[in-house]
């Protein structure tokens, strides 16, 4: 079953970024407050799998009016290869039509092999015609990624 996600599902979400080797998590970003803020700008549009009683999957996905995108987009290992990604993807862009959204991002790490070979499978393009840039407004924001 695929659902909204809401703040109270965080500690379970956290606990399945914390199982996911390479995942990276910030240390703001994605603490608590951070993503109960990032919930209350986007409130229907975020989703989570369960599956035996557990949460096993979730997609962070908001918007900025104009274009979507998606974060943290997992499964559990012992969950996977059972379409559960697949249906938060469908689920979450369902939300974003709603919103009046027409067209979603996302952005994947090169080393993400498992990742990046989902995608692909799924029908979405990657670009090669655009470079993607960031610049760090918050250094204490850090990036850890799980061994």
């Amino acid at each position: 079953m695929v659902r909204v996600m809401t703040a109270e599902d965080y500690e379970a979400v956290k606990n399945l970024w914390m199982k996911i080797k390479g995942f990276g998590i910030r240390s703001i970003d994605d603490s608590k407050e951070g993503i109960e803020r990032f919930l209350k700008r986007n409130p229907t549009t975020s989703v989570v799998a369960i599956e035996d009683n557990k949460i096993v999957g979730s997609i962070l996905c908001g918007h900025d009016g104009r274009r979507g995108c998606f974060y943290h987009v997992c499964v559990d290992e012992a969950y996977r290869m059972r379409g559960i990604g697949k249906a938060m993807v469908v689920k979450a862009m369902e939300a974003l039509k709603v919103e009046h959204i027409n067209k979603v991002s996302l952005i994947a790490f090169t080393k993400n092999d498992v990742g990046n070979a989902f995608w692909k499978e799924i029908g979405w393009t990657k670009r090669e015609d655009l470079n993607y840039y960031d610049f760090t407004l918050n250094e204490a924001n850090i990036t850890a990624f799980n061994k």
